[in-house]
């Protein structure tokens, strides 16, 4: 009798699930999938939450192999000589291999009076708390949103959108991954919605109180709302589990998404690093690392040797108001190009990705290892040996 092999994903992302639903290939395969929450969050919907044009959770059958074991609990602790879990609700749950997939979510603002008084929205939680203020301040209540990247100018649009003052206090400039040719256009939907868009050196946050936000120019803005959409971090868990992790808390993996530290160990979605150069954050990314990892797994199991990543991107969709977005197209290697999609169609593009995301993952869950994804990187294996080789010259010097 063939013995079986169970396989834990703590994370049921973007990247978790299909990681999840790519392992049922193999009758011999038991998968648990272990998430703080018992729905699926789809997370690029959470600026709607928040100010309430659309929600942002979806049933986890719709989207999930009804053979995979969903616990709902946190883990706390990964135990990799006893090859087990640890939960916050006390159980343990033991593995032949992991699949790290806990994603990622606010970081530490570390700016005076930002913890207490601004709201962050990376997690379900946080949009909920900040669409509970917002329904608590009705009418043109000044509102700051805090950030100029993808989640700042969505989060400023839908407000303005919906009636209210916003300020969007970008730090230093719009949009950063856009074309500066694609950003004057954001800039002007932005400012056609009534947003006063703020950039340059002087518009970085020094201090936020109750009714607040001060800048580094002196100046300071009246905000009875403060959002806060700038910097990503991710859980502790791998570091506190004593794995090697990069200076964000990442699990450093080699390019097959394995762990430097334990090969019965795999990361995927935003909590990856492999060979410290991680991808973008992003659910572009998360689908093609959470099947990379699923069949690493299954190639180890098989006893093959697992591929190296080869994920590329087409560019970022942001949507500026419900009416507006934009596609700012790029190289595979995730550079932007001075060419965007606008009007209709780009606006089509972006609608049609919050379906094409959740159809991703229901359609491997239906037909597990069918997921495949056009865009490759050509180009990583050169950025990583050039990593590899300036390590090396670094080691030398040293010696």
């Amino acid at each position: 009798m063939t013995e079986n092999i169970d396989v834990v994903v703590i994370g049921g992302g973007y990247a978790g699930v299909m990681a999840a639903n790519r392992l049922m290939q193999r009758d011999d395969v038991t998968v648990t999938l272990v998430n703080p929450r018992p729905t699926f969050v789809h997370r690029i919907r959470l600026h709607q939450l928040a100010t309430g044009s659309d929600g942002a959770v979806v049933a986890y059958e719709d989207v999930l192999h009804q053979g995979v074991r969903l616990v709902t609990d946190t883990v706390t602790r990964i135990d990799t000589a006893g090859r087990r879990t640890t939960l916050a609700g006390g159980t343990t749950i033991g593995y032949d291999y992991l699949v790290y997939a806990v994603g990622s979510g606010s970081a530490d603002p570390r700016v005076p009076g930002a913890a207490e008084f601004a709201h962050p929205i990376a997690t379900l939680e946080e949009a909920e708390r900040l669409r509970s203020v917002l329904d608590a301040a009705p009418g043109e209540p000044a509102v700051t949103v805090v950030g100029g990247g993808t989640l700042g100018i969505e989060v400023a649009g839908e407000l303005a959108e919906a009636g209210r003052a916003v300020t969007l206090v970008c730090g230093e400039v719009l949009g950063p991954y856009l074309h500066p040719r694609v950003r004057r256009s954001v800039a002007k939907r932005l400012t056609g919605l009534g947003v006063t868009v703020l950039e340059g050196p002087d518009t970085k946050v020094t201090a936020v109180t109750r009714d607040a936000v001060r800048l580094g120019g002196g100046r300071e803005l009246p905000s009875r709302v403060t959002v806060w959409t700038t910097g990503f971090g991710v859980p502790d868990l791998a570091a506190r589990s004593g794995l090697s992790t990069d200076a964000l808390g990442r699990l450093l993996t080699d390019e097959t998404l394995t762990s430097v530290d334990d090969v019965r160990i795999v990361a995927a979605g935003d909590s990856a690093a492999p060979s410290d150069l991680p991808l973008r954050m992003s659910c572009q990314s998360a689908g093609p690392l959470g099947a990379h990892a699923a069949d690493t797994v299954l190639n180890r199991i098989a006893g093959r040797l697992p591929a190296d990543i080869s994920v590329g991107f087409f560019g970022l969709c942001v949507s500026v108001g419900r009416r507006a977005a934009t596609v700012q197209l790029a190289s595979k290697d995730d550079h932007a190009k001075r060419f965007a999609i606008g009007g209709r169609l780009a606006l089509k593009v972006k609608e049609s990705s919050y379906a094409g995301l959740l159809k991703h993952l229901s359609d491997e869950a239906r037909k597990p290892g069918s997921h495949t994804w056009p865009f490759k990187d050509g180009k990583r294996r050169q950025l990583v040996e050039a990593k590899r080789g300036e390590a090396a010259a670094t080691a030398e010097r040293a010696a």
